[in-house]
């Protein structure tokens, strides 16, 4: 664990430049559930070059911070997705985090374990829900140092990644103030959940209690995404958990953040701030500045 807090204390002078990003080590050593399992992970650009990533068993965050003139203080965890089989690191992880940075929002796009790729022995509901868990604990531990308001650090994902931001959102705090792992001190519970196209969408239970959601797809998705998030948002206001829906004309799964994108869906983003201010996440935050 001192490697691990050595390493993440020796990064920070280069964490505070704005939309520079740095790759941190998620667990000191190797992560639970991850024991005898190693390797490089596998990198595959696609025919538009952008990068897929699998073979992950050393998950990890890549943290880019806000210029401080422009910090809100609210930080969001990327979940991109790739049906738990590979991760799409670019239209759902690093082109968010810069257009988060550039508005003020700490981003920290998570790598973890998948579940569904050929011969894995991860779980959605453990392995990668650990990962998600931690990621939460880990940017609450160094919020003082990256200018994060800890009751403003929410999380994000796409597709697979929006199943498994869901699925946290849905988790009881499992702090444990004792432990010997000072990241274990800090609450997992996000603030808030953005579930954009998330997978297996019919299947979400709300729990009471839940933090706000933001909630987003297109029309032309996979019924169980565009007919269940319509339900999901249903169940949400049912339960009473604040939630705002949004459902575009004319796009189907996986648009994500890509450039030169036209009409509606591209403004996306916009309306995420929208409900991010109006939600008081973005208001200047007392416990950082």
């Amino acid at each position: 664990m001192k490697t691990l807090l050595l390493s993440v204390l020796l990064a920070l002078p280069l964490l505070s430049r704005a939309n520079e990003a740095m790759v941190i080590p998620l667990w000191p050593g190797v992560p639970p559930g991850s024991e005898g399992r190693d390797g490089a992970e596998q990198v595959r650009i696609t025919e538009q070059g952008e990068q897929v990533v699998s073979g992950i068993h050393r998950p990890s965050l890549s943290v880019t911070l806000p210029d401080p003139a422009k910090a809100t203080g609210a930080a969001i965890i990327i979940c991109p997705g790739g049906g738990h089989r590979e991760l799409w690191m670019d239209h759902e992880g690093y082109a968010v985090a810069a257009w988060l940075a550039e508005h003020g929002i700490a981003a920290v796009i998570l790598k973890y374990r998948l579940a569904r790729e050929p011969g894995s022995t991860y779980r959605v509901d453990q392995e990668s829900l650990a990962d998600a868990q931690r990621a939460i604990r880990f940017v609450r531990i160094h919020s003082a140092e990256w200018h994060i308001d800890p009751a403003r650090v929410g999380i994000m994902g796409f597709s697979a990644g929006g199943e498994l931001a869901g699925l946290l959102a849905r988790q009881p705090d499992t702090r444990k103030p004792d432990d010997a792992d000072p990241v274990k001190h800090a609450s997992d519970r996000p603030a808030f959940q953005v579930l954009i196209y998330p997978g297996n969408a019919k299947a979400i239970e709300p729990v009471a209690g839940q933090p706000p959601a933001f909630l987003l797809c297109g029309y032309d998705d996979r019924t169980d995404i565009s007919e269940g998030l319509a339900e999901l948002y249903l169940r949400f206001k049912r339960a009473g958990i604040p939630a705002e829906l949004h459902i575009y004309t004319g796009s189907g799964h996986g648009f994500g953040l890509r450039a030169g994108r036209t009409g509606p869906i591209a403004a996306w983003p916009e309306r995420l701030l929208d409900w991010l201010g109006e939600r008081g996440f973005l208001a200047p935050s007392p416990a950082v500045f």
